[in-house]
């Protein structure tokens, strides 16, 4: 696997990549502490595509002022070594002032989908979502890009702004959701989730399962604004500090929804332990 930590070396090592023949070329963005679910889209990536490139770069301009930039986990030797012995054949891992040299002064800002859910809670951390994959794209200038549907609103804002900035073929021609991975015991697995105490982590398995009692009572044509209370009472009990959302929303739109329109999704973020957890289900 080759390493790339300047847009000169990310380049040349591209253009290699295009000369060995089939020259399909899958990107994977992470921001590193990678575990099982980043080692999945690897491994789609590399279904789909010819070469794999993974990014790991821990991304300042998605982190609030009170948020955990500086904790953030970072083992790039450990995170090398996986992605070489799943394939990749390049990472690009640059340091923030190659992404943001200075003087850097732009910013993508998209509307809608980024609005409510986790945008109402991180102010800005979507700009720096769409800012950061968009330079990303143009960087790699990749056919394909995969993203966790953990992520779902992250997703969401990624699918609209390539299609809103006309992002094709040969820059970007398919944005790919890949399945939420979970643990034993049903918690989305996260990077974050190493933040959890031993008996966090034991209580944090309430939101996987009040999530799927929701979306069943939903499911079964009962009434979601009881079902999201019980799910938010189910949390409390469970030792979570607090309950930033749990909404019904438009898969696609994510508009939100009063009952189920055959389209819908569930969303929840709650915080245990001081580490906030997310994570959606469909309904």
């Amino acid at each position: 696997m080759q390493t790339a930590t300047t847009l000169e070396m990310l380049r040349s090592s591209i253009a290699g990549l295009r000369e060995e023949g089939g020259d399909s070329i899958a990107l994977v963005p992470t921001m590193g502490a990678l575990h099982e679910g980043h080692l999945t889209l690897i491994r789609e990536a590399r279904a789909r595509a010819d070469h794999v490139v993974a990014s790991i770069f821990v991304n300042p301009r998605q982190f609030g002022p009170n948020e955990d930039l500086d904790a953030y986990p970072r083992q790039l030797e450990r995170d090398s070594q996986l992605l070489a012995e799943e394939g990749v054949a390049l990472l690009w891992a640059p340091p923030p002032g190659e992404v943001y040299p200075e003087g850097y002064a732009t910013n993508v800002s998209v509307g809608g989908v980024s609005e409510g859910l986790c945008g109402a809670d991180r102010p800005g951390h979507f700009d720096g979502v769409a800012t950061v994959v968009l330079k990303l794209f143009n960087q790699v200038r990749p056919d394909m890009a995969l993203f966790g549907e953990k992520d779902w609103q992250q997703l969401a804002v990624i699918r609209r702004m390539a299609r809103d900035l006309d992002l094709t073929f040969p820059h970007v021609s398919a944005i790919h959701g890949v399945g939420i991975v979970r643990e034993e015991d049903g918690l989305a697995m996260s990077s974050r989730n190493a933040y959890l105490s031993p008996e966090n982590r034991r209580r944090a398995a309430a939101l996987p399962r009040a999530m799927k009692d929701a979306a069943g009572l939903i499911e079964d044509g009962g009434d979601a604004a009881r079902a999201l209370s019980n799910l938010k009472e189910t949390l409390r009990v469970a030792g979570f500090e607090s309950v930033d959302y749990a909404e019904l929303r438009d898969a696609d739109s994510l508009a939100p929804l009063e009952s189920d329109n055959g389209n819908a999704r569930l969303f929840a973020a709650a915080r245990i332990g001081g580490t906030r957890l997310i994570d959606n289900l469909a309904v």
